[in-house]
């Protein structure tokens, strides 16, 4: 650790296999707190480079536990979370609007960091059990269109920087790495971002990568399409700015995607969106979410042209069936 840490001080980055070993050393408890934590930071202060980040990321795939998924065409979407806007399960109610349209969708989540609720609070409070095996989550998959990984029970090494993360207090570019570790490693992806830099930083992960991508950011600071303002797009094929009106949509007021006080606030709007009773802009923002992610699956389809497919999806009910069928099987 020492060298790294000399070098680091020195103004250098680190190369992706110095990256790479860093979190194998660390899953094997090589370093003390107080290492790790200086680490981070000096990374932190600099900014995290793309094959700092690749190396983090090869360490906990490798270390965590991969799920076989590659006969199936599937899609994530998720942002990176620490945006501080304490929005309502937007991605997460878009996952069921995009699996009720027909695409598969393997969803990768956590608790909320930065909101009252994450994916994970908003599924458990509806009785879902969170599991690894691999019949339940291809049972759910293959009849609700939907299945989700729950983050703790697949990257490991993450619960080894964990406390050192929470004493800081602070981002670090662990932050960044949770949409980059799905377990099954789809082949389609939606990361929402929370500015213009970490849209760079990710789409240029993507392309090493190799995936079928879309990289969103709001220019208010928002990690997904808020429609509180123009946003940006960028997949493996364009690089695009939208405004609200461009998918025939008004744009709104954070105070109209706001998430509530509590867990029970959040999902109670989680829920009326997709039984069709929410107000028209958390409505909205959802289907603009999903018309992005069924655009990446279906590259014959722009954004505009996939909202009236995710529209469809909402309003038909199917996203709701989607979502039933999934509470069901999972519970």
């Amino acid at each position: 650790m020492k060298q790294y840490l000399l070098k680091l001080i020195a103004g250098e980055t680190l190369a992706q296999e110095e990256t790479h070993q860093i979190m194998l050393n660390i899953v094997q408890e090589q370093y003390n707190v107080q290492q790790i934590a200086a680490l981070l930071m000096a990374i932190q202060t600099r900014g995290a480079t793309v094959d700092e980040l690749l190396g983090f990321r090869q360490g906990l795939l490798e270390t965590g536990k991969y799920m076989d998924f590659s006969d199936y065409n599937t899609l994530d979407i998720v942002g990176t979370g620490g945006d501080g806007k304490n929005t309502f399960n937007i991605s997460t109610c878009s996952a069921f609007v995009v699996a009720g349209a027909g695409y598969l969708v393997t969803k990768h989540g956590n608790g909320g960091s930065s909101s009252v609720s994450g994916a994970s609070n908003v599924l458990a409070g509806h009785g879902v059990k969170f599991s690894d095996d691999m019949n339940i989550l291809k049972k759910s998959l293959e009849e609700a269109g939907i299945c989700y990984f729950h983050a703790p029970l697949f990257a490991y090494g993450m619960k080894f920087v964990g406390p050192t993360r929470k004493a800081l207090g602070v981002p670090t570019c662990f932050n960044l790495l949770g949409p980059l570790v799905n377990p099954c490693h789809p082949k389609n992806s939606l990361h929402g971002t929370a500015n213009q830099e970490q849209l760079r930083l990710y789409t240029n992960i993507h392309q090493k990568i190799g995936d079928k991508f879309g990289v969103v950011t709001s220019y208010d600071g928002y990690d997904e399409i808020s429609l509180t303002s123009g946003f940006k797009i960028t997949t493996n094929n364009f690089e695009k700015v939208f405004t609200p009106k461009d998918l025939g949509f008004n744009y709104i007021e954070q105070k109209d995607i706001y998430g509530g006080e509590t867990p029970e606030e959040a999902m109670e709007i989680f829920d009326s969106v997709l039984e069709g009773t929410s107000t028209q802009a958390q409505k909205n923002v959802v289907l603009a979410n999903a018309a992005c992610a069924i655009s990446i699956m279906d590259r014959n389809l722009s954004v505009e042209d996939s909202v009236a497919i995710a529209r469809q999806s909402l309003e038909s009910g199917k996203a709701l069936t989607c979502f039933k069928k999934f509470v069901e099987i999972n519970s």
